[in-house]
Formats: structure tokens, sequence, C-alpha cells
């Protein structure tokens, strides 16, 4: 058996006792599901014995959850556990996939969450939320030379190979939604629109979204709607007018910054900072850590 002290001690240091007991119930009914799922199709059919018989799980949901969640490399859970490394990375592919299907919280709305980008244009249409949106790049290993596509994740502000997440939050700094993520190459705005915010936009026209300088395309497109800080005046403008300019691009800063804190709340987590796993299993990880992240912030 493997003594929990030091796991527990890891674990709680990101998730209370009681977020961590609501995952496991959130998602056993999911988990167990798809276990079932997959046994049928590899037998082809109904169940031919009564349930209970076969072999047991080595490895029990709580404790692939907690193996999900404290992520130490796999080789040392697995000593910790006492199985296979290969049972751990294929528990830990099952329950990040679980957790990134979660979506974010609705603040203030226990019970509801926003998986799409339609959901959360949806919601602050209907509670009057202003929405702020920016994007930020987690460097990831370089592609094998000679592979297709290796420019695109090559980031021009950056130089470096890197995977771009799209992120929104409100006014509080709590995360609402993120996307599937892109190759570092693609620009800011291209990334939104290749998630549908132009149609978002059309069917929700009370919504107002905040961005920086790298949107201006969509507020080109949007005007009234993408909000960005106003642009520089003439040379030969007038100084109050240089001067109104400053102090509104000063006030759209400050409003907007909260989404800069979202994003700093996501890089707390370690794996964020540097990716060094495989480049496909990272939009699953970031979005199951935008998730546990908006838990925690929803309330505040």
């Amino acid at each position: 058996m493997v003594d929990r002290t030091v796991l527990a001690h890891q674990l709680f240091t990101v998730l209370s006792r009681h977020h961590l007991a609501c995952l496991a119930e959130e998602l056993a009914g999911p988990w167990q599901a798809g276990v079932e799922g997959r046994r049928h199709e590899a037998r082809g059919g109904a169940r031919r014995r009564a349930a209970g018989a076969g072999a047991r799980q080595q490895l029990v949901f709580v404790d692939r959850l907690v193996a999900t969640l404290i992520h130490l490399p796999h080789s040392v859970l697995a000593l910790l556990f006492d199985v296979d490394r290969s049972t751990i990375t294929r528990a830990v592919g099952e329950i990040r996939g679980l957790l990134a299907e979660r979506g974010c919280t609705v603040p203030d709305r226990p019970g509801l969450r926003l998986r799409t980008l339609t959901d959360v244009f949806a919601h602050a249409q209907a509670e009057g939320v202003e929405l702020r949106l920016d994007a930020t790049e987690i460097q990831v290993r370089r592609p094998v030379a000679g592979r297709g596509g290796r420019r695109a994740f090559v980031s021009g502000k950056k130089k470096q190979n890197t995977m771009k997440a799209t992120v929104i939050a409100d006014s509080q700094g709590r995360t609402l939604w993120t996307d599937a993520l892109r190759p570092g190459r693609m620009h800011d705005a291209t990334a939104a629109r290749n998630e549908g915010i132009a149609v978002c936009f059309q069917h929700f026209p009370d919504v107002k979204v905040l961005l920086d300088d790298g949107y201006l395309g969509l507020r080109r497109d949007h005007p009234g709607q993408a909000i960005t800080p106003p642009r520089k005046p003439n040379k030969i403008a007038l100084p109050q007018v240089h001067a109104a300019r400053e102090e509104a691009r000063h006030n759209h800063s400050s409003k907007r910054i909260t989404v800069e804190h979202a994003l700093a709340y996501h890089k707390r987590w370690k794996q964020l900072t540097r990716w060094t796993h495989r480049r496909a299993a990272l939009p699953a990880t970031y979005r199951a850590i935008a998730g546990l992240v908006s838990d925690r912030t929803a309330n505040t």
C-alpha cells in the first residue's frame, strides 16, 4: 500500500479536501461509463459474468485522480503506488481528458459550467458581463527535423517553439473559457477567429470584449463590441488630445489587466511554464488546469 501522506501534502497545496471530494464525485460516473464502454467494445457484446467478476482495478478511481492532479513523473508515481509506469501513464491520460471536458465554473451559479465560446457569450449577454480576452504562449519541444509543419510552432514573438492558448476572463480575473490551443506561429486574432468569435459577435450583439493592440482586426470588423486601446493621434494633434489618449489607454489597461491575472494563475502550475511532454497532450492539460483554476476563483 502507498503511504498517502506525501501525496496529500503536495496535493492539498493546490486543492482543498472538499474540492478533491467534489471532483471525485463528479468524475467517477463518466470514468466508470468510459471503462464499461471500452470493455463492451472489447467483448463485442454485453457482459457475460456478474458485475465484480474478473480482474480487479490495480489503481482505484480516487488514486487515479490524485495521481493526475499531482502529476509527478510517472516512474515516481509508479513506485509510490506500487504499479507499473504504464499503468500511471494510462490513468493520467484517462483522467486528464475528463478534467478537460468539464469546462469552467460559472461564477455564483453552482452546477453550471461553460464549455464553448458560445456558452461564454450567452452567459455574458444574460448577466451583463464585460469580457476580457488575451492569449498566452507555452514553450514546447521542437518537432523532429524534416517533419511537415515544423515552422508552424515557431513563435515570431518569443523566437521559440510554442503553442498558443486563448483565454477569456471576467472583471474579477476569473477564468471563463480557454480554447483548444494553436501552434505558436498563428496570430492572436486568427486564433480567436478560428474559434468562431465572429459568429458569437453576430449572435450576441450586446457583449463587449476588451482586447489589446494585437486584436485591431477584430475591432475593425466588430466596432463597439471588440474594444482595443485608442490609436495614437497625429503628431500635429493638440497636447490635450495626446493627454486624453494616454488617459484612455491607462483606463483600458486597468480594466483589461484582470485577464493577465487569470493567465498568471494558470502559469503557477509548473507544467505550463515549459511543456516537456508530447505536444498533443498539452491542449487537454491546459484546459484541465483552467477548469481547476476556475473552481478556485469562482466565488472570490
